[in-house]
């Protein structure tokens, strides 16, 4: 049986066989050699015929016996010349027959059941009725060598059950194995592939929140410069600071996306005062309610990414002139941060493309959070994030 090395149990113990075979047929020789009661020439001859088994089981019968599936075919050309070999000597030195315990689990390992239970009726059987024909012996002897033919016969049958077994579960186990193996494989791809579609998702998500709404800022702070510079230079002046500042902004997040670190307004700022500033570039006004803590980086990152977002789409949507309010409520075991707009509002179930809501509510759920869009036509829009934050701890 050999697919793979190693791959079945019966491979990695076929050593064994290979000892047994060899310690069955020393003590058969022995025996053969050592019979007191047959004449030495056919003690001889006998033992003579035992000596070609060992190269014939070595170059044909180990390699049928360890292929899988077995050739029949082979296995019926390799038993038949064991027995040419075998049959000869045991008519010849009743002790010959104590080979049959080599050559019985050869039969299951080679043959179906039930050409295997043939031959091994045959290698059991038909030596002690040929020696008896042969030699004439008393009816006490007859009677022995019967009754030991028939509990080798029984004997035979059992341990080839046996072998039949290890052999059917070595192959399932074999079979479970590669399975097992390729749906590791398979789960590995997968989870791989998953990464990466995760990570795309993130950096896709990331580039939109925050490239990409600063190269929109700068795109509108250029045309509006255009347009101021020479009817206005000192707006056209502030816008040019603006620009500046915005370019400035949008390196920061490049490199902090490229680091993997937090968010540029985020880093060495609390929460309270990285919406600060991010309000007074879009003219917004803020509100903190409840005693401001430090909380981990999932729900501040993600609290001051959807404000981004919904900054990004009032400017987008709403338009400059819109009266905007950032309103950020700590709690004892919920962070909500709402944005909010007086503009020209718009119906929620009619925006089906973009990264924008999609996208914000996908962060939210990322640590385990919500996010609401309350707007109709003519109303205004609220944007709300409520997020699950450890309670705070409590002071003695």
């Amino acid at each position: 049986m050999t697919t793979m090395s190693g791959a079945y149990t019966w491979d990695r113990t076929f050593r064994l066989w290979d000892s047994y075979f060899a310690v069955v047929w020393v003590a058969t020789l022995v025996f053969v050699l050592g019979a007191g009661h047959t004449g030495w020439p056919l003690r001889a001859l006998s033992a003579g015929l035992l000596v070609p088994l060992v190269p014939w089981y070595v170059a044909l019968g180990r390699p049928v016996m360890r292929e899988h599936p077995t050739d029949e075919h082979r296995a019926l050309i390799y038993l038949a010349g064991t027995v040419a070999l075998f049959l000869p000597s045991a008519l010849l030195v009743g002790e010959t027959r104590l080979m049959t315990f080599a050559l019985v689990p050869q039969c299951f390992m080679s043959l179906r059941l039930r050409w295997a239970l043939i031959a091994v009726a045959f290698i059991n059987v038909v030596p002690v009725v040929g020696w008896a024909l042969l030699w004439r012996p008393d009816g006490e002897t007859v009677f022995f060598n019967s009754v030991f033919a028939v509990v080798t016969l029984v004997f035979s049958a059992a341990l080839g059950s046996w072998i039949i077994q290890v052999i059917e579960q070595s192959q399932e186990r074999a079979e479970l194995i590669a399975e097992l193996d390729a749906s590791r494989h398979e789960v590995s791809r997968l989870s791989a592939a998953h990464g990466a579609l995760a990570e795309r998702e993130r950096l896709s998500r990331e580039i939109h929140d925050t490239l990409a709404q600063g190269f929109t800022s700068l795109l509108m702070l250029v045309q509006a410069v255009d347009a101021e510079l020479v009817d206005d230079p000192p707006a056209a002046r502030r816008h040019l600071a603006l620009m500046e500042e915005t370019a400035r902004q949008n390196l920061a997040e490049a490199r902090a996306l490229v680091a993997g670190g937090a968010p540029a307004d985020l880093h060495g700022a609390s929460l309270p005062d990285a919406l600060r500033r991010l309000a007074a570039r879009h003219g917004a006004k803020v509100a903190i309610t409840g005693p401001v803590r430090a909380l981990s980086a999932g729900p501040e990152v993600v609290a001051l990414r959807s404000c981004q977002e919904a900054l990004a789409n009032v400017r987008k949507h709403a338009g400059s002139s819109t009266v905007v309010g950032i309103t950020l409520a700590y709690a004892d075991e919920t962070l909500t941060v709402s944005v909010r707009d007086d503009g020209c509002g718009f119906e929620p179930s009619a925006v089906t493309d973009g990264y924008g809501l999609a996208g914000l509510r996908t962060r939210a759920a990322e640590v385990g959070g919500t996010a609401r869009v309350d707007s109709a036509p003519g109303t205004g829009t609220t944007v709300t994030v409520r997020l699950p934050v450890p309670p705070p701890r409590s002071t003695p």
